[in-house]
């Protein structure tokens, strides 16, 4: 959703950014009077300051008030929630407990989808509860108890109060998959399609996702009737938000810490999210960067839910300047003042650079995200460049003087170059003698005087052959 927002400069004595508003995901011909939402939602709009929605508002909106199945596709920051959230909203009446159910990937996504719902719905008699594990069960069920019309959860939350008798799957006449993808890549498939497998009664269906893949495609076919599919996707084929300013940082492994430190020293960066693989690497990088006297928490699964939520609020309110993540704590990041996202390690996964890059440049404002490539991590940058259909430029920093390299660096390196050549003295060792053709002419050491001329063309490579089977 559009609203104006003030100028983002970011500046150094090197380079200049201005990241502008991206008119690139917004529908500028329409407002969302024009939609066909009903007033209170017009108007609970209009009061958050928002003018035209974005693309897949305009065009997911309008489907979904026809109560047909849509598979939607969109990059993330494009305001999915809304677009989905406001029809599902539309839908509803107060008496439609249990109407919705919202399937997410995580906590925090569950918590942020619901607070947005809420937000939208302000001016609704409708409630939206977020179920997710963490939490004290009896506290969800408390709140299941009261008969919400929307539900928020995490797929193994969402079949636990199933089966005990407190989420009754037949009176959901909506049923919304965010983010598909990520429920797939960490491991919800079986529990999806025991979700939308056990909703016997007809119901309306929604899937959304920043990429849509084959999997994806068959289960849409196998739980929808008839789905729309929508692919806004802008002509680029990039899957990032063009307001994303995208550069890499070739690096030593050894000097990640220090690149980094120097990184958020030299930028004028406002609010930092870091991205790590593992979380012995998240907790390692937040005491490396407080023992450097910068504000930094770090949020992942092992957390207790209660820290994670302080942490949070922390970030919603503006006093926190770094944020240290990983990948599957950070779905439900969804501040719109994100100005950096930093890649301290490259996804295995292309698909995940696109979720952790769109963190930054939320409702249209510009963003920054760099990504920190060691030398060996060449092709993983090439697949990301081939999957976001984007060169990355390379970033560099004349000033930044790298470390020496460690001893067991070197040592084991040495190490190496001497298997490599003792390796390759062996090889010559083993190599065929083959005679001269006047040796050859000696019938007792080759009968008929017959001399090879080379070695043999296919080589068995040490194993005999045999009619053993």
């Amino acid at each position: 959703m559009y609203r104006p927002v003030p100028d983002l400069t970011i500046t150094n004595s090197k380079r200049m950014t201005t990241p502008k508003v991206d008119l690139e995901i917004f529908d500028t011909k329409r407002t969302f009077e024009d939609l066909g939402l009903k007033d209170t939602l017009v108007k609970s709009v209009k009061e958050l300051g928002y003018v035209h929605p974005t693309i897949i508002q305009s065009k997911l909106i309008p489907l979904a008030l026809s109560k047909v199945d849509v598979l939607g596709q969109s990059r993330t920051g494009s305001g999915k929630t809304a677009a989905f959230g406001l029809p599902t909203l539309h839908l509803l009446e107060e008496g439609d407990a249990f109407g919705a159910l919202i399937l997410v990937p995580t906590r925090e996504l569950a918590i942020q989808v619901a607070k947005e719902i809420e937000v939208l719905g302000k001016f609704t008699n409708l409630k939206a509860v977020p179920i997710y594990g963490g939490q004290k069960i009896t506290t969800q069920i408390t709140k299941l108890e009261k008969r919400p019309q929307i539900i928020v959860g995490t797929p193994g939350r969402v079949m636990d109060l199933h089966q005990r008798g407190h989420l009754p799957y037949d009176q959901i006449r909506i049923a919304i998959l965010d983010e598909v993808d990520r429920m797939l890549d960490i491991g919800f498939r079986d529990d999806i399609r025991k979700i939308l497998g056990n909703m016997r009664q007809k119901h309306q269906t929604m899937f959304v996702s920043a990429t849509i893949s084959d999997e994806i495609h068959r289960m849409a076919k196998k739980y929808m009737h008839n789905p729309k599919q929508l692919d806004v996707t802008p002509d680029s084929g990039s899957l990032t938000v063009s307001q994303v300013s995208q550069e890499y940082i070739s690096v030593q492994p050894w000097d990640k810490q220090r690149m980094l430190y120097y990184l958020l020293k030299h930028e004028e960066a406002v609010l930092t999210l870091i991205f790590c693989r593992m979380k012995v690497t998240v907790d390692a990088l937040t005491r490396f960067l407080r023992k450097k006297d910068i504000d930094a928490e770090a949020i992942h699964g092992d957390l207790q839910q209660g820290k994670r939520n302080q942490v949070m609020q922390k970030l919603r309110e503006g006093k926190l300047s770094v944020l240290i993540a990983s990948d599957l704590a950070s779905r439900g990041i969804d501040v719109e003042n994100i100005t950096h996202v930093i890649n301290y390690d490259v996804p295995e996964d292309p698909e995940l650079y696109v979720h952790r890059i769109g963190r930054t440049a939320r409702a249209g404002r510009g963003g920054i995200a760099w990504m920190l490539v060691t030398p060996e991590q060449g092709q993983l940058l090439t697949q990301i460049e081939t999957l976001t259909n984007v060169e990355i430029p390379l970033k560099e920093y004349p000033d930044f003087k790298p470390g020496p390299e460690p001893t067991e660096v070197t040592k084991r390196r040495s190490a190496d170059e001497k298997r490599v050549e003792e390796a390759r003295k062996d090889k010559s060792r083993t190599k065929l003698n083959v005679p001269s053709e006047q040796e050859g002419k000696d019938e007792q050491s080759f009968p008929g005087g017959i001399v090879p001329k080379g070695l043999p063309s296919n080589r068995m490579g040490g194993r005999i052959r045999t009619r053993r089977r």
